[in-house]
Order: structure tokens, then sequence, then C-alpha cells
């Protein structure tokens, strides 16, 4: 797929994982839409970057949605590239009686998951007018086992990843939009400080195995360990989940 001269929108683009992809897309001939919370962080990510469009819109408000749906439709229709990249995480034990799991649980849902089907939805009538188009949905390593660490946040990307593999099906036979999951393992971003993220890899590495991926249409991007848990995840899942959770 060309990776040039692409109109792409990135939720959650002010920082981590999508800021690099932003970065690395742009530098690329890319124009690049940045969604988030934060004005102030959109500002001060969209002012490091060219070829940038930052809009405050937060995927978990309906108006919000409706509204980006409608700019995009009428001062980007050459819109191709969709990244779903917006998250939300609770670091918890499901052992703490005090952890309110069923509503961080519910956030993490509505954020991860039903969020990424709604703006999807809304974004699929203007992919199709595309000769070339595509979906990223970002998931995680934990999407394949659960990190006890943050239980129903990997609940949340596993289903995630079961949405990402029946759009990719529905899709193959009468669309030109293609599916992509990437799955990163640990990354050393603010949003994953609380698992020790210091010791994950560079988010630019994300991005960069993104990038490749997208060119050489590979579907499944499996970034640094996550291809190894895949792999023992194939032969014995049992021992996968005890081989990530090793580490937590």
């Amino acid at each position: 797929m060309n990776t040039t001269n692409n109109t792409i929108l990135i939720t959650g683009g002010s920082a981590g994982i999508g800021f690099e992809i932003a970065k690395l897309f742009s530098q690329k001939g890319n124009h690049v839409i940045i969604t988030g919370r934060n004005a102030e962080k959109l500002e001060k990510a969209a002012a490091q970057l060219q070829h940038v469009t930052a809009i405050v819109s937060d995927v978990n408000n309906e108006a919000d949605v409706n509204i980006l749906a409608e700019r995009l439709n009428k001062d980007f229709p050459q819109l191709n590239i969709l990244i779903n990249n917006a998250g939300n995480v609770s670091v918890y034990s499901l052992l703490d009686n005090e952890a309110n799991a069923a509503e961080k649980a519910r956030e993490e849902m509505q954020t991860n998951y039903f969020s990424v089907i709604n703006l999807t939805e809304k974004l699929l009538p203007l992919l199709h007018k595309q000769k070339e188009a595509a979906i990223v949905n970002v998931t995680s390593i934990t999407a394949l086992v659960p990190a006890l660490s943050i239980p129903t946040y990997s609940a949340s990307k596993a289903a995630l990843r079961s949405y990402s593999q029946a759009l990719r099906l529905s899709l193959s036979k009468n669309s030109a939009i293609k599916v992509f999951e990437l799955l990163p393992p640990l990354v050393n971003t603010d949003f994953s400080k609380e698992i020790g993220g210091e010791k994950g890899i560079d988010p630019s590495v994300v991005a960069s195995d993104l990038f490749n991926a997208i060119q050489n249409e590979e579907y499944e991007v499996q970034v640094g360990g996550t291809a190894s848990i895949y792999k023992l995840f194939l032969s014995s899942p049992s021992q996968a989940l005890l081989a990530l959770n090793s580490v937590e």
C-alpha cells in the first residue's frame, strides 16, 4: 500500500505511540490529523509536526464524534487512513476488593472498544470512496494473553482484536479498505508509567514497524516481544500467560 500522499486520522495523537506515528507519517509526505481531549497538548504536539491538523475531540463524546465526522467529510474528503489509537488503562489487582473493577472495565471498554467501533462505522462511508484506504486498530500484546496488573484493559484489547479480525474479513471481498492490527509490547510512554514503561521499547519503533507493515501489506503487526509471545501462545497458551506475567 502507498505510504505517501495519504490523509491520516490518528486518535490520541498528541503523545506516545500516536504522536510517533504522526511524526513519522508526516515526515514521509502524508497529511496527518491528530485528535485528543486536551487542547494544550494537541497544540504542543502539532508545533513539532509538519503537514498536521489538530482537532480537539473526545472519542467517548458522541457529539464530538459526530462533529469530527462532519468536518472530515467536509474539509478532508480525501481521508483514506484511520488509526484508532486512543486508549484508557487502569492498573490494579482483581484481588483488591476496593478496586471497583466493574467501573474501571466499563471505562476501558468504552474507550478501547466501543468508541473504535463507533468512529469506524461513521467513517466507513468516507473510506469506501477512496481508491485505496486502511483502518489501523492499535491493540496490545495483552490482546493475546492478559497481564495481571491491567486485567480489564487486556480484556478490552482482546475484544478489539476480535473485532479487527471480523472487520478485515468482512471488508476483504468487496472493499479496497485494508484492516491492520498493531500489537505493541510494553512501550516507554507516559501511558505505561505505572506498569514499568521505562523498561519498554521506544514508541518510534512501533511507528516504524507500522509504516513498514502498511507498505508491505502485513496486516498483523507484532512489534518487538509480541512476536515471541505470539509464537509461544500458538503452542501453549498457558505458557504464554506465565511468560508474560513473570515480568510483571
